[in-house]
């Protein structure tokens, strides 16, 4: 029997298709994410355990604030990267009630709403909160980036879309705070231990004010840092990405 030699043109040729095709894989996995709607930093690229242990524990860090009502679809959050890190804020108490505020809500007593979930921040040993609209959708990936960033941070970091106030009809402690757009606020432990939740104004509010003001009164607006968040890592009322559009708005018949 003759030895085979890997001059032959037919062995280099199998050779190089076979080569093709491992490096074809190897490039797909790295250039294809499709799980996620931006590629991270390189701190956490895809397909690797050690990272994607990291990128677990940085979310182990966070609590997502969660006011649900009677209309909130729990199944579609549950199915998404939200399901561990949920703390459903709910009037009475059930199955998948974190923190309970024993009170009838209505869209005029959010404020009421608020007042509870940010006195029961003091007890939820996490370093980062999110409160989340049940309209509302986050990239994950930009959750972890802003938990990686500002972890250890010794002061207040506040990041939403802020704006300010103008109740002039009712000067009182939440005129002209700055606070958050309530869609989506995150915040690290350092603000919600000094929010100052029995903050006293006048008649009903506007719930995501009333935080801010929480945040003014309480921890001083010069001694925290609000920063812009990403819009782009954010989906309201509709989430459009790639191939995919689904309404997350209240359905009117329910």
């Amino acid at each position: 029997m003759s030895r085979v030699s890997y001059s032959q043109p037919r062995v280099i040729i199998g050779l190089l298709a076979l080569g093709i095709i491992i490096t074809t894989f190897i490039l797909a996995g790295r250039l294809h994410n499709y799980w996620r709607t931006h590629q991270g930093p390189k701190l956490f690229q895809p397909h690797n355990q050690y990272y994607l242990n990291k990128e677990r524990a940085l979310l182990d860090k966070l609590a997502i604030i969660f006011p649900v009502n009677n209309n909130t679809d729990m199944q579609f959050y549950r199915n998404t990267w939200f399901r561990d890190y949920l703390f459903p804020v709910c009037d009475w108490p059930g199955p998948e009630c974190k923190i309970v505020c024993y009170r009838d809500s209505t869209y005029r007593t959010l404020d009421m709403k608020t007042i509870c979930f940010s006195q029961a921040l003091k007890n939820i040993d996490k370093e980062f909160f999110i409160k989340l609209d049940d309209d509302t959708f986050v990239d994950m990936d930009y959750v972890v980036d802003l938990i990686n960033q500002y972890q250890g941070w010794k002061s207040p970091v506040y990041i939403s879309d802020h704006r300010r106030t103008g109740h002039r009809d009712f000067p009182d402690a939440l005129n002209g705070v700055k606070y958050g757009n309530g869609k989506f606020y995150m915040f690290n432990q350092e603000l919600a231990k000094c929010l100052k939740p029995d903050i006293q104004y006048k008649k009903h509010r506007n719930e995501d004010s009333l935080f801010g003001g929480m945040v003014s009164h309480g921890c001083g607006e010069p001694n925290v840092l609000y920063l812009k968040e990403d819009d782009t890592k954010i989906w309201h009322k509709s989430y459009t990405n790639k191939n995919k559009n689904i309404d997350l708005a209240y359905i009117k018949n329910h």
